[in-house]
């Protein structure tokens, strides 16, 4: 009975399956036909110019003026950042939101409100992101709050028109208000080319104040006494009409900004007046810093590479698997996945969350990859996923393709897949947002799809043949990390009691002066103040006028103005060794440079460094250590002694995981702690001391940070290193600057300092040409500086 019951529930289960198989096949091949047929039609389809499509190529700011690099309205930012505008008195008390509001859905609706917008002072703006089915995602509505009205503006039906409203957030008389603004800035940008020009953003108001929380639910609870729902942001934005409570959600979000913000600004001037600083200034500032923020595409070299390395890091990288090649075949199959996932999303216009999450790419290559399994047993396994998308269903044969041949060229996949859009009676409609990105896949598919994840992670770049794409992501990754986010001379004006110009500085070091009543402000625009007290010196003793010229904020290289950075002309590695009154701590070889400049200019830095260490038969790094005694080499092996990162990496290794590493690999690093100290056994408190030998400051600090380190007691100063011991740390080129300069010290004084300078500047000038260097700029420049009574560099100041 019960094997008979067996067979029936079998042939039940087998009856299924035939019958799923059946229904994917018809599934498939309706879908091989025309996949858009499964899905409903989405709003921005509609849209008939779309600024950022789903290609791999560059968003393209708008041209104003002819100005096709940098900030559209760097000018007024500029001048903003140097003199924030007051803001008009506003509510006194919040205002309860009214039962009517205005929906904006027209364009001549839309016109009226930009008349209407560009005769206020001040308005609130808060904006609502569609991003789950698109690729880049989508403004679907904007709330403006003015002291009399809300508007909702539909910005999908009016996507079109929304550069109606630009004129009026890029007018800089008018103060536009948003709280936490670092998102909606790009979107603007993104969507409609509109640019916010004078912003007083609430959250940075809050960072100033020290607020508990900067959320705006927390501002709303505590100033206005309104709590929000806030998982309606991440509601369905798309949908018309919006439901009541969505409505309500919008316009709160908005209408209240202003009398937050009225609070938000009395505190700032309150704690202005009862400590130093002008906190109102800090705030507009961090404000309109955002503002100066562009919006860019985050295009890979590699497609997929980072999402690949991200899966492969989070959920496999401790999978058991012994053979090296099936890690090696895992790791190509979440690429190829990844690969494909990013094309699909693009094509349909979808998020890559939506077409494939990264949990079940990962899920999904396990499975398949320790199973190996044939065409239908991999359909059922997809489908098997978590409510897997239409696009899944639509393409399933390219993912079994993928999955099968983990080592195929991923190329002749795409030629295959590409065939099929490409043509008009094509699987996947072509749309305002995949049309470019086709073509341009078309002709160099074969640097976009070229990526080697197992030399990447492992640490190594791969070898693509994609070198100019790489070179490329990385100088903008350079200039996104490095590049200033703001001004960096502001071109203050310092002037002596009698009337003459000592010198141009930053309004934070003219604010240190009025706070302490040490100068008094004597024009207000541009920033200048008159010293009450007489200072050391003049810039009439150095001969030169260097001090009392203006500067631009642009490369001195090549004058380059959209971004820059500065660059240290004499290495700090030497400069931090001077005496005090050489290091001068002012801006005459601390210069503003582009990236590419930059880069000339780091590497011929790097040659004369080198030539440095042979002259002086100091090498650049340290080579070997022990605990009788130290000595720096050119990183040739030697006999005693070990390095100062393998001893390090050893101790560090030995104290957190010496209990579970195998034997082998204990008595490794075991060996080179003993290296250090002489041959002997180290204890627990050797190894201690061994992992903080040559440690800087900072490197300390970060390893107080770290976890699992048992009870390491870490010392503020350094730990003794015989004749290398240094602030700088031995990891670096500290202890080859301390010596050199020692050196010159020791062989020809200030004067041997100050003829190592000259040099330095004259590999700069050759290095790169400079052309836009400051007047006064001079290689044979002293840099002595005498220290006045009040100089916080005064030895008597630092010693108190």
């Amino acid at each position: 009975m019960r094997i008979q019951k067996a067979r029936a529930a079998m042939a039940i289960a087998v009856a299924c399956l035939a019958a799923g198989i059946f229904i994917l096949r018809r599934r498939r091949g309706r879908s091989a036909r025309r996949c858009g047929g499964m899905r409903e039609a989405k709003p921005q389809e509609k849209f008939r110019k779309v600024l950022a499509d789903n290609s791999y190529s560059p968003f393209k700011h708008l041209n104003r003026g002819g100005k096709t690099t940098g900030h559209p309205f760097e000018e007024e930012m500029a001048n903003l950042l140097e003199n924030p505008p007051s803001l008009p008195e506003l509510l006194s008390e919040p205002s309860a939101l009214k039962d009517s509001y205005s929906w904006i859905d027209t364009e001549a609706k839309l016109e009226a409100l930009a008349n209407l917008l560009s005769k206020e002072e001040i308005f609130a703006v808060d904006t609502e992101q569609h991003s789950f089915h698109s690729f880049l995602g989508f403004t679907a509505l904007m709330q403006i709050s003015t002291l009399e009205e809300d508007y909702l503006i539909d910005t999908i039906a009016l996507h079109d028109f929304m550069s109606l409203l630009r004129p009026v957030f890029a007018d800089p008389s008018i103060c536009k208000v948003f709280h936490g603004a670092d998102n909606d800035v790009l979107w603007l940008q993104r969507d409609f080319h509109i640019y916010v020009v004078n912003m007083f953003d609430t959250a940075k108001a809050c960072e100033i104040l020290s607020k508990p929380q900067k959320s705006l639910a927390y501002l709303l609870e505590t100033y206005c006494g309104v709590i929000t729902d806030k998982s309606l942001q991440l509601g369905d934005w798309r949908i018309r009409p919006l439901l009541n409570e969505m409505v309500e959600y919008a316009r709160s979000d908005a209408h209240y900004l202003l009398y937050i913000s009225n609070c938000l600004i009395s505190e700032l001037h309150l704690k202005t007046s009862e400590n130093s600083g002008d906190y109102f200034f800090d705030a507009s500032r961090r404000s309109n810093s955002v503002c100066l923020q562009l919006y860019s595409k985050e295009n890979e070299s590699s497609i997929g590479s980072s999402a690949a390395i991200s899966i492969y890091s989070k959920y496999l990288n401790f999978q058991d698997l012994k053979e090296p090649s099936r890690s090696s075949e895992l790791k190509e199959i979440i690429w190829k996945l990844c690969a494909w996932r990013d094309l699909m999303a693009r094509i349909h216009d979808e998020s890559i969350r939506y077409i494939l999450p990264d949990q079940s790419i990962a899920s999904l290559s396990t499975k398949l990859q320790k199973h190996p399994q044939q065409n239908e047993e991999i359909h059922k396994t997809i489908i098997s996923l978590e409510s897997p998308s239409h696009i899944i269903l639509s393409h399933i044969e390219e993912l079994t393709n993928i999955i099968q041949n983990p080592n195929s060229n991923l190329d002749d996949l795409f030629n295959i897949i590409l065939s099929n859009r490409v043509d008009p009676t094509g699987c996947c409609p072509l749309s305002i947002y995949n049309y470019a990105l086709l073509s341009q896949i078309s002709s160099k598919r074969k640097e976009l799809f070229n990526f080697n994840l197992g030399n990447h992670c492992n640490g190594n770049n791969g070898n693509n043949n994609n070198g100019g794409n790489v070179k490329k992501e990385a100088r903008e990754n350079f200039i996104r990390k490095f590049a200033c986010k703001s001004p960096v001379y502001h071109n203050c004006r310092i002037y002596a009691s009698d009337g003459r110009l000592l010198c141009y500085c930053d309004k934070k070091k003219l604010q240190w002066y009025v706070e302490r009543n040490l100068g008094e402000i004597i024009e207000e625009n541009p920033p200048a103040i008159k010293l009450l007290f007489e200072p050391k010196g003049r810039p009439d003793d150095e001969g030169n006028d260097f001090y009392v010229q203006s500067k631009k904020n642009i490369c001195v290289g090549c004058g380059q103005g959209d971004h820059y950075i500065r660059y240290r002309i004499i290495p700090s590695c030497y400069r931090a060794n001077f005496p005090e009154h050489l290091k001068s701590h002012r801006s005459h070889d601390i210069v503003l440079l582009c990236v590419d400049c930059h880069e000339k200019a780091h590497s011929a830095a790097e040659k004369y460094k080198k030539k440095v260490a042979e002259e002086f038969g100091v090498p650049l790094f340290v080579q070997n250590i022990s605990d009788s005694g130290n000595k720096i080499g050119n990183g040739e092996s030697s006999e005693t002694g070990v390095n100062p990162l393998q001893l390090r990496t050893a101790a560090m290794a030995l104290l957190r995981h010496a209990s579970s590493m195998p034997s082998e690999r204990r008595d490794k690093l075991m060996h080179v702690v003993k290296q250090y100290y002489g041959g002997r056994e180290p204890s627990q408190s050797d190894l201690q001391s061994a992992l903080l030998i040559g440690m800087s400051p900072h490197e300390k600090r970060r390893l107080k940070k770290k976890k699992g380190l048992l009870s390491v007691s870490i010392p503020s100063s350094p730990v003794p290193t015989g004749d290398l011991q240094s602030e700088a740390g031995l990891l670096g080129h500290g202890v080859h600057g301390r010596l050199v300069v020692e050196r010159l010290m020791e062989e020809g004084g200030e004067e041997g300092i100050l003829r190592f300078c000259q040099e330095w500047r004259r590999v700069f000038v050759q290095g790169i040409g400079p052309q836009y260097l400051p007047n006064g700029w001079d290689i044979k420049h002293s840099g002595r500086r005498d220290f006045g009574e009040y100089s916080v560099y005064n030895p008597a100041n630092k010693a108190q």
